[in-house]
């Protein structure tokens, strides 16, 4: 190798040693024609000296060399000389005397400073990423990620999975996103997709008899990118036989906990606490909830039905809710301040906001005129109001009183600093609804996928529903369907979903119906999945925690993933280094048999 040493390993038990490193120039110093270069890789990094009498010519290489040109430099190590120690770096008490250096490869001034206090433009950043990872904060996160992801194939691997890579290119099965689209020069007119997920590959795995694997997954999804969702992310994908919930649930608690020891030094006590769907938006309104600080939802809505305030009076009586919750200390907020929050409210669906701000002797509220001051200390003493707080109240359609007071809430742990740093707080929502309906297909979809396992205690409530009327109303059988599913959540992130999954052709047949999928669509979409569960298909389950989430989380980036990606795509699913997509040429068009149309709004689509 060009290399004896890495830059970062050198230390006073190594003085008196002659050494060759390679690396970047991290600064460099000239001292009255004594040059000091500190030399960097990926291990840290060094300072050396260079000294007319020691060599002229590489005195005369190191004062032409700029900042992250590619040296490599030969010297003898030496204590630095005393009261110069850098006691800020594992290598500061020693220094390289160089006698020999080579310009590998110079550099253009790079496109922003590696100033590790200031970060940089982050479009610049991805236009340059081959320079943004040689920064310190990225080089961290790859090697954390990395880490996590080896202590996880440790484990597993320890508890019998085997790793095993299912296709790139699949059939496709529509099961919610968007899918990529990879036409076939071999059979023009047909197409393979890219996986959303190897769920199916992995349920016929099972059937396959491997009984437990995993993989470290790549996943494809054409839906518009945010700060935590890629187009493209990686997830730990795994699957057992033979199981319940419990046993699940059992490996992937002592799974985190083992790589959470193992990369951050911290103890996640097992089993992780575990809280139903039901209760995670009763009390959070998210069914991802952030419990490391309390401010609770309060349901106020029968005491709504008393009192003179018509907004809330006739929403209870059309079936939607009132719900609260108690800011703490922020009864002096002002109207400005006030707006703020009734903004954030009606981003989420809410046609506003009513707030109480209780003093010693007053409460202070438009509305308060519509209430008597027993309803009010009553509305006060079901969501812990205190004086000195203020109480938010949204009334509407359960799902909007749920999402924008969920909003509210983690808005106001921020303002308010409710949220303890360096915490990990991990848990399970279970007993998630088999379905959801959608109100614009008038149809019911998946909550999870299609392929969960209805909650034995609720069979029966599989067929119950296709003649009762009101499909989608809270009273209709097939809405209080439960999964036998559960998502692992870390600090109000999902991290991952699972679920035991259906094995049987008879009941995933009835599933598919449930979900308007006639006998001819499901063998269309899935006639090789409901094939194989005709011949031994075991009970089996899974989960697919996501890996991208999770190291954003153990590095301080969260919720923006792009940091913890190599090579990310912008929020728009564009390349900024490589300038992807990019059209393809008419020659490569016309060999897969496609052309290129405007589409009504003047989109190119192919």
């Amino acid at each position: 190798m060009l290399r004896t040493h890495h830059c970062g390993e050198l230390r006073i038990e190594q003085v008196g040693h002659e050494v060759t490193l390679a690396g970047w120039v991290n600064t460099t110093r000239d001292h009255g024609g004594v040059v000091f270069i500190d030399l960097r890789d990926r291990s840290g990094l060094v300072q050396c000296v260079f000294h007319p009498e020691h060599s002229p010519q590489a005195l005369a290489v190191a004062a032409a060399a700029h900042n992250e040109w590619v040296l490599q430099i030969r010297g003898n190590v030496r204590p630095r000389p005393a009261g110069t120690e850098n006691l800020k770096l594992p290598t500061g008490a020693v220094e390289i005397e160089a006698t020999v250096c080579e310009v590998l490869n110079a550099c253009k001034p790079v496109p922003f400073p590696f100033d590790e206090d200031k970060e940089p433009d982050e479009s610049v950043r991805l236009r340059y990423r081959y320079v943004d990872l040689r920064r310190k904060k990225m080089r961290d996160i790859l090697e954390l990620r990395h880490r996590a992801v080896k202590a996880v194939r440790d484990f597993l691997d320890a508890e019998g999975f085997w790793e095993i890579e299912t296709p790139q290119l699949w059939k496709s099965t529509p099961e919610g996103a968007r899918e990529f689209i990879v036409p076939v020069r071999s059979a023009p007119g047909k197409c393979f997709v890219l996986p959303q997920s190897p769920q199916i590959c992995k349920q016929l795995l099972m059937v396959g008899g491997v009984e437990k694997y995993f993989q470290i997954a790549r996943c494809f999804r054409d839906e518009d990118a945010r700060a935590d969702r890629q187009a493209e992310f990686t997830q730990i994908d795994m699957e057992m036989s033979f199981v319940e919930q419990d046993d699940v649930l059992d490996v992937v608690e002592r799974l985190f906990s083992s790589v959470m020891k193992r990369v951050m030094n911290v103890e996640v006590p097992t089993p992780f606490p575990r809280m139903t769907y039901a209760e995670a938006l009763a009390r959070f309104g998210s069914d991802k909830p952030d419990t490391r600080f309390a401010l609770e939802l309060a349901d106020v809505s029968d005491i709504a039905t008393r009192v003179e305030f018509k907004v809330f009076k006739d929403t209870v009586a059309n079936g939607g809710q009132v719900k609260c919750l108690a800011a703490p200390g922020c009864a002096a907020y002002s109207r400005k301040e006030v707006e703020v929050l009734t903004d954030i409210a009606k981003r989420f669906g809410a046609k506003g906001l009513a707030t109480w701000a209780i003093g010693e002797s007053e409460v202070k509220s438009a509305i308060a005129k519509f209430f008597t001051p027993e309803q009010m200390n009553e509305i006060f003493a079901r969501c812990g109001a205190k004086p000195g707080d203020l109480v938010l109240a949204v009334a509407d359609k359960a799902e909007v009183v749920a999402e924008s007071l969920n909003r509210l809430r983690l808005e106001l742990g921020k303002r308010l600093n409710l949220i303890p740093e360096g915490t990990y707080d991990f848990r399970w929502v279970v007993d998630f609804p088999m379905v959801e309906w959608n109100r614009a297909a008038q149809r019911y979809d998946a909550k999870h996928h299609p392929f969960c396992m209805p909650n034995p205690d609720d069979l029966p409530l599989l067929d119950a529903g296709f003649e009762a009327p009101n499909p989608g109303s809270a009273e209709h059988p097939h809405t209080r369907l439960r999964a036998w599913a559960y998502d692992l959540i870390l600090n109000g992130n999902e991290l991952g979903s699972g679920s035991i999954r259906c094995h049987r052709r008879e009941l995933q047949e009835r599933i598919f119906r449930l979900l308007g999928l006639t006998p001819e669509q499901a063998q269309r979409r899935f006639g090789f999945m409901l094939d194989a569960f005709e011949y031994g298909a075991p009970p089996h389950g899974g989960i697919a925690p996501g890996v991208d989430r999770f190291i954003a989380i153990l590095a301080g980036v969260d919720p923006n993933i792009r940091d913890v990606i190599a090579f990310p795509k912008t929020a728009n699913t564009t390349d900024l280094m490589t300038g992807a997509p990019t059209e393809l040429d008419a020659g490569a068009l016309d060999t897969l048999g496609l052309r290129v149309v405007a589409t009504e709004a003047d989109e190119v689509t192919t």
